[in-house]
């Protein structure tokens, strides 16, 4: 397999929760001319999934070809109707490897599709953590998720294209359809890094955008790319000479990836973690907390984000580095679920990140002092750690005792349900 290629020349906006995202993604598919195609891990029929369901079956309707993923765990109770409206519109839907309940519990919780991407007419498009759910908006209340993503114009846009085509043909089963998938694959291929925006098309100038930046789109997957992000992740870690920041929601990394950020506090790098202080699964902050000893007595500083439920996936290092996408730094991203994120080069883009970080760390977050720790008998911490230890070190090879099939991609609405509506058939191109 080919290395990811770098990208320059791109515009990039931050567009943090879903008061800056939906709006954009919405506003981008009711403009799309040509194609949209967009890959979700939850997609709920809530008032935000309502909204998107209207927007995609209005561009259906007007010609558009629409092509939309989601995960068969993250988005399992789409009622017939909504999934019925969007094939009659002519809107392709298929679920990344459905499983059947058992007792009405979920059991497919392995090996998912967990990244967020649009693209839309090949030269625009959109990666980050946000879902199609309404908890991703402050009106949602206590539970609301804060979170990041970010619009994308440039070269880039190219790559996203091919990578979101490439995966659904690699996912489809039907030899027709399949064939006709990977034309269209090899015509990008041997077409431009990008497609040239419309004569009307504007550059990116919103309060958050940056111009000029290098990107590379950085995916994990279960055949060749199993440990890419993490990569990329270390080695930006292991060269920073000033400043690491890292928000994440659900922190358990591996243990080459705390031995980095040790390493990297001992030799003078300000390292700061922003993690989760009122999560919304109480066992993500139980097993980070794990963690705090051996990162503080290093000299990495820890931030618990008070206000919400934290759900962002981003980092920046130094003035140039920064990267945003659908990876969490646990075991399930970093060893098993379909990730990706972009990676930045560009004092832009950083600066503009790090002023959010900084914003969030200063009004939003405790900062946790040794002193904070629950005391613990010395014995069972001294246990715990030798556990907690090897677990770290050998958790990427015990993951590959876990189920492991060739995951599949199926029409949420068979064809012959979808005909009677005057629908184009689920598996056409």
């Amino acid at each position: 397999m080919t290395a990811p290629a770098w990208h320059p020349g791109n515009d990039v906006e931050l567009l943090e929760n879903g008061e800056a995202f939906f709006p954009r993604v919405f506003e981008a598919i009711r403009r799309a001319e040509r194609e949209v195609v967009i890959e979700t891990f939850i997609l709920f029929e809530d008032k935000v999934g309502l909204a998107l369901h209207e927007a995609l079956c209005e561009a259906g309707r007007r010609g558009v070809s629409v092509d939309l993923m989601i995960d068969g765990f993250g988005s399992p109770d789409l009622s017939a109707r909504f999934l019925g409206e969007l094939a009659a519109a002519g809107v392709k839907v298929r679920v990344f490897d459905p499983g059947e309940r058992f007792f009405g519990k979920r059991l497919n919780v392995f090996r998912r599709m967990h990244r967020k991407i649009v693209v839309v007419d090949g030269w625009r498009a959109f990666i980050g953590g946000i879902n199609y759910s309404a908890d991703h908006l402050a009106d949602f209340g206590p539970e609301a998720k804060q979170d990041y993503s970010v619009e994308l114009r440039g070269p880039i846009v190219g790559e996203l294209h091919r990578f979101v085509l490439r995966e659904i043909a690699l996912g489809a089963r039907k030899p027709r359809w399949y064939r006709r998938r990977m034309k269209r694959v090899q015509a990008l291929q041997q077409s431009p890094a990008h497609h040239d925006a419309p004569p009307t098309a504007t550059r990116l100038r919103g309060p958050q955008a940056s111009q000029g930046m290098q990107a590379l789109l950085v995916t994990r997957d279960n055949r060749h790319h199993t440990t890419d992000i993490e990569r990329h992740y270390l080695e930006a870690i292991r060269k920073a000479r000033r400043r690491v920041v890292i928000a994440n929601a659900y922190f358990f990394p591996g243990y080459r990836f705390i031995k980095a950020l040790r390493q990297a506090a001992r030799r003078g790098v300000d390292v700061r973690l922003i993690l989760q202080g009122e999560p919304d699964m109480p066992i993500v902050k139980k097993a980070a907390s794990m963690l705090y000893h051996h990162l503080l007595h290093a000299g990495v500083r820890i931030y618990e984000y008070c206000e919400r439920p934290l759900h962002g996936k981003v980092a920046l290092v130094d003035d140039d580095w920064s990267t945003v996408g659908s990876s969490n730094l646990d075991p399930l991203s970093l060893s098993l679920n379909l990730e990706a994120n972009v990676v930045l080069r560009g004092e832009g883009f950083n600066r503009v990140l790090s002023e959010r970080l900084e914003h969030l760390m200063r009004h939003s977050c405790k900062q946790i002092a040794p002193e904070d720790l629950a005391e613990e008998w010395s014995g069972w911490r001294l246990v715990r750690s030798f556990f907690v230890f090897h677990f770290l070190r050998w958790y990427p090879s015990l993951t590959s005792w876990l189920p492991r099939h060739a995951p599949q991609l199926k029409p949420a609405v068979p064809p012959a349900a979808a005909a009677p509506l005057g629908a184009q058939p689920a598996d056409a191109v």
